[in-house]
């Protein structure tokens, strides 16, 4: 289990939300661009990782109860998406790692601390 702030460590991210509690232990982790497989298919805990920089992806990483939101591409959400997660203590994580490459990254420490 990799906690919110190791992963961010991971995928060389930045906090958009400063403040929230990002000690928080994850084990799972959802990606996709597409809203309606996050509702359909994620976990109640799963750290959500996706490309889009919507108020819809906050609303629904809060809707699945999400721990938190990575953001891929080098992409950055408006001051406002970054204001209603703050509002929802939903961490936003920044990265300029591909969704693959985060993914890919995340999985190899944790297949690696399996061993």
């Amino acid at each position: 289990m990799l906690t919110l702030k190791e992963m961010m460590v991971l995928v060389r991210g930045e906090l958009l939300t400063p403040g929230l509690d990002i000690e928080t232990g994850c084990s799972k982790v959802f990606a996709s661009d597409l809203m309606s497989d996050v509702l359909a298919f994620s976990e109640e805990g799963s750290l959500l990782i996706t490309g889009l920089v919507n108020s819809h992806v906050v609303r629904t990483a809060c809707l699945v109860d999400a721990l938190a939101v990575i953001v891929v591409q080098g992409k950055r959400p408006i001051g406002a998406v970054v204001d209603e997660a703050a509002a929802k203590k939903l961490p936003i994580i920044a990265t300029g790692c591909s969704m693959f490459e985060t993914c890919s990254r995340i999985a190899q420490y944790l297949s690696d601390g399996m061993r």
